[in-house]
C-alpha cells in the first residue's frame, strides 16, 4: 500500500470484528482489505461485510502467515478469542522473522491476555520484532466519554481542583459465544473479560489531559466477585442449552457480577477513587455503559441507553428476536431504547481512526501494548483480593505467576 493509506486485515471474524468492520465507514486513510479466522466460512462472510459496507476489497485468507506475507497488508488487528492470542502473536512474530512479509504494527483488542504472564509474553514477542502496538479499549473513544472528560478538565478541574471519583460500569445478559463462559479458555468470568473496559475508563476519567496514565498510579485494590444469577441451578440449565454441553455451570461456574475499587495516588500527591462493576446479570434494554466524574464543584454522567431515541411496541406487534435496537438486546416489545451506529457511540470509530494515524506515523499512540500489561495487572490483582477478601497493594503479590482460581475451575460461589 501507499504509504498514505494502511492496509488492515483482521484475525478473528465474530461479533467484534464486525463491529469495527462497520466502525470503518468513518475511518479514513485505511482500508479493510484482509480477514482470517478458523472458521472459513466466517471469514468469508466477513470480508464480504466489509466489501458491502465499501470500507475495503476484503478478502478471506487460509492462514495469518500469507495474510502477513501479502504487500497490501500494512496492520493488523487481533479480535480473536482469548486462549488463542499466543498462538496468533507467535504466528504474527515467525512470519515477520522468516522474512515472508513484514508490518508497520498490530492493534490488540481487550484484555491483551488471560493473565500477566501471557500479557507480558505478547507484549515481548511483538517487541521482538519492532512494531508499533495499540491496545484497543475503545470506551477511552467514545464521543460522550471524550467530550465529558475534556470540558471537567477544562472548565470546572481548572478553576475548582482535580476531580477525584471516578465511576464506570458495563452489564448486560451474557455474552454471545461459550468461550466467554469458560473461565479456562477466557481465564476467568466477567470481571476478566469487561472490568478491563471499566478499570482502565475510570483510570482515564482522573488523568488530567495531555498527561500520561502513570500520573494516576495505582496503589491499592478491593475486589469482589459473585455467581448472582447463572449458578443458580435454573438458570444453570438454562445456560447449558444455549452454550452447549462444555458449559455447565452446577459444576464449573464463573463470576457473573464484578466490582472493583481502586485507589490511585496522583502526581500531584492526592488520594483519589475510581470504582468500576461489571454484570453478566443485567436484565435491561440491553447492554449498558455508564461513567461518571466527580470533583469539587462538578460532575459528569453518562449512560448509553439514554441514547435520545425510543420506540414502543405493543403485545401486538410479534417477530424475532434480534439486536437491531442495542447490543445484547432482551426485549422485543414495550418501550425499548435503540442505540444509532453503536460502533460510534461506543468509541469504535474513534479508537479505529487513531490507531490508523499511529501506525502511519501521524500520532503518538494513546494506548500501547504495555497499557494493556498494566490493565491485566489490575484485574489479577483484583482476583487476588477478591479470592482473599481483603484489599491488595498493587501490583498484587507474585502477580506474574497468578491464574484466578475462575479460571482453574476450582472456584465455588
Amino acid at each position: 500500500m501507499s504509504s498514505s493509506r494502511l492496509g488492515v486485515g483482521f484475525i478473528g471474524s465474530g461479533f467484534n470484528t464486525r463491529f469495527h468492520i462497520q466502525a470503518w465507514q468513518g475511518v479514513r486513510d485505511a482500508d479493510v482489505l484482509g480477514v482470517w479466522s478458523p472458521n472459513a466460512k466466517n471469514a468469508a462472510s466477513a470480508a464480504a461485510l466489509a466489501r458491502t459496507l465499501d470500507v475495503g476489497q476484503a478478502k478471506a485468507y487460509k492462514s495469518i502467515t500469507d495474510m502477513v506475507a501479502d504487500p497490501a497488508i500494512d496492520a493488523l488487528w487481533l479480535c480473536g478469542p482469548n486462549q488463542a492470542r499466543i498462538e496468533n502473536v507467535e504466528e504474527i512474530v515467525h512470519a515477520i522473522k522468516s522474512g515472508k512479509g513484514t508490518l508497520k504494527g498490530i492493534a490488540c483488542e481487550k484484555p491483551l491476555a488471560r493473565n500477566v504472564a501471557e500479557a507480558k509474553q505478547v507484549a515481548k514477542l511483538v517487541k521482538s520484532v519492532g512494531l508499533k502496538t495499540g491496545y484497543l479499549e475503545n470506551q477511552l473513544f467514545a464521543p460522550h466519554v471524550e467530550a465529558g472528560k475534556k470540558l471537567i478538565w477544562a472548565r470546572g478541574a481548572a478553576t475548582t481542583g482535580r476531580p477525584y471519583l471516578a465511576r464506570a460500569a458495563e452489564e448486560h445478559a451474557g455474552p454471545h459465544m461459550p468461550w466467554f463462559w469458560n473461565g479456562a479458555l477466557q481465564g476467568g468470568g466477567v470481571l476478566n473479560d469487561m472490568m478491563c473496559h471499566s478499570a482502565l475508563v475510570v483510570r482515564h476519567l482522573l488523568c488530567e489531559p495531555g498527561k500520561p496514565l502513570s500520573s494516576v498510579k495505582p496503589v491499592r485494590v478491593t475486589g469482589h466477585i459473585a455467581s448472582l444469577k447463572w449458578s443458580r441451578p435454573a438458570y444453570a440449565k438454562k445456560l447449558g442449552k444455549m452454550m452447549g454441553p462444555s458449559i455447565d455451570y452446577s459444576k464449573r461456574p464463573s463470576e457473573d457480577f464484578a466490582s472493583v475499587m481502586i485507589e490511585f495516588e496522583t502526581a500531584d500527591g492526592h488520594k483519589v477513587i475510581g470504582e468500576a462493576t461489571t454484570s453478566w446479570s443485567f436484565v435491561g434494554a440491553g447492554l449498558r455503559l455508564s461513567a461518571e466524574l466527580l470533583g469539587p464543584e462538578y460532575s459528569m454522567k453518562w449512560n448509553s441507553l439514554d441514547s435520545g431515541l425510543q420506540l414502543f411496541f405493543s403485545r401486538e406487534v410479534t417477530g424475532r428476536a434480534g439486536e437491531d435496537l442495542v447490543e445484547k438486546q432482551n426485549a422485543e416489545q414495550g418501550v425499548m431504547p435503540v442505540v444509532p451506529e453503536e460502533y460510534l457511540a461506543y468509541g469504535y470509530t474513534g479508537e479505529d481512526r487513531h490507531f490508523v494515524k499511529v501506525f502511519l506515523g501521524k500520532e503518538e499512540p494513546m494506548l500501547t501494548f504495555d497499557d494493556g500489561v498494566e490493565v491485566v495487572k489490575m484485574l489479577m490483582t483484583a482476583y487476588q483480593s477478591a479470592e482473599s477478601g481483603r484489599t491488595v497493594a498493587f501490583p498484587g503479590k507474585a502477580i506474574e505467576k497468578f491464574v484466578p482460581a475462575v479460571a482453574k475451575g476450582t472456584w465455588k460461589p
